[in-house]
């Protein structure tokens, strides 16, 4: 027998279709994971702190060295003060870091919102502490809010919103005037923002605006973000979350009983990778944006509509002009006869109907690999 929870959701979508690409010898744009290497200082910094013998448990909540980074870190972007010792908790990545924070915080029938399409762990999260998600379209073919079906989402029994900027599927980057309506929103009906913000320096179009900054919001805003993603480390899982003393003690304690901690020398490294200049982070959006154009000229060539993504580094694709396929048959049949690996529309949303014609892409790999997926999807509409 199993637990009746578990039937109400499936396994990851997206790790299902690595091992597709692996079975057919496809090139994986399914996985958001990068196949060129991350930074050396902090690749460096990591073996020196296991040569170093940093090798035992780190302290449950995170390392001080890497609390004061991240202290640091949102002073030196946003202007905000975070207490190290009180208010971050660091995690087995942002994943762990959603799951812990849905688990302190969200009680049995409590309501949390969902921007939909989404990032598929959002769902089974809220399932997992028996609270109710509600979901709020983002508008295609933009993949914009509508302040009106958002302030009809919200009511007595909204206990949180999760606000995913930069977006993933969409690549939306929410602008100001949204993310001023979900504080406004969140004020009114003493709601808490999770936020998941682990692609906020992966942009090419719009700001980050953390919400945690907006007035009545560092009382009622949890900031979830990572390493894995800006430092292209994901297999590192190093991810964190920032909240009040009150809610960061709450988030300790599941954390301590789900994990223990994150890998202690790797948490050293991670120190060291948020001391890199703001050249770092040019850099990185600006390898990101090559990359991101060759892959959607490649997309648009091939037959594929979309809107071209504003951060992250994925594309939410139509492929209805090429095919009549459900997006499950035609991903499988993309990864088995085409030789490249996408995620079906479907596991982005709570009905799946609604992603029937949408596949994702993901584009942080080398230009080469991204070359060799163009040439191949450069034979679809004959194959069709």
């Amino acid at each position: 027998m199993r637990a009746k929870r578990t039937a109400t959701f499936t396994e990851s979508v997206i790790r299902e279709m690595t091992r597709v690409a692996q079975q057919h010898g496809a090139i994986n744009l399914a996985q958001g994971f990068p196949d060129f290497p991350m930074p050396g200082p902090m690749k460096d910094a990591a073996c020196a702190a296991i040569h170093g013998d940093v090798n035992q448990y780190a302290i449950t909540w995170g390392s001080p060295p890497l609390r004061l980074a991240l202290a640091e870190k949102y002073r030196r972007w946003y202007g905000m003060e975070v207490d190290p010792d009180r208010e971050i908790t660091v995690t087995c990545g942002a994943t762990e870091a959603m799951a812990a924070v849905f688990l302190a915080l969200v009680d049995p029938g409590d309501e949390v919102i969902v921007l939909e399409p989404f990032y598929e762990n959002y769902g089974p999260d809220a399932i997992l502490a028996d609270a109710r998600p509600v979901f709020v379209p983002l508008e295609g073919p933009d993949w914009r809010l509508d302040p009106e079906r958002l302030r009809a989402a919200f009511s007595k029994r909204t206990k949180a919103i999760v606000v995913n900027t930069p977006h993933n599927p969409t690549g939306r980057v929410l602008t100001r005037e949204e993310i001023s309506l979900i504080a406004e929103l969140c004020v009114e009906h003493d709601a808490w923002a999770i936020t998941d913000e682990i692609y906020e320096h992966i942009r090419y179009a719009g700001n980050h605006h953390p919400i945690a900054t907006w007035p009545g919001m560092r009382e009622r805003t949890v900031t979830i973000s990572g390493l894995s993603k800006t430092f292209s480390c994901t297999g590192w899982r190093l991810g964190y979350a920032i909240a009040p003393p009150e809610q960061t003690a709450a988030i300790r304690k599941v954390h301590d009983f789900l994990t223990v901690g994150a890998p202690a020398p790797l948490q050293a490294a991670g120190a060291v990778g948020l001391a890199f200049d703001a050249d770092y982070y040019n850099h990185l959006a600006l390898d990101y944006r090559a990359r991101r154009d060759l892959l959607c000229g490649a997309l648009a060539e091939a037959g594929f509509t979309f809107t071209v993504p504003e951060g992250a580094y994925y594309v939410l694709a139509h492929f209805s002009a090429l095919s009549d396929e459900d997006d499950v048959t035609f991903a499988k049949w993309l990864a088995s006869d085409v030789g490249v690996a996408t995620v079906p529309g479907s596991s982005f949303y709570h009905k799946r109907a609604l992603g029937r014609s949408l596949v994702r892409f993901a584009f942080c790999k080398q230009l080469e690999t991204l070359e060799r997926a163009a040439e191949r999807l450069a034979g679809v509409q004959a194959r069709v």
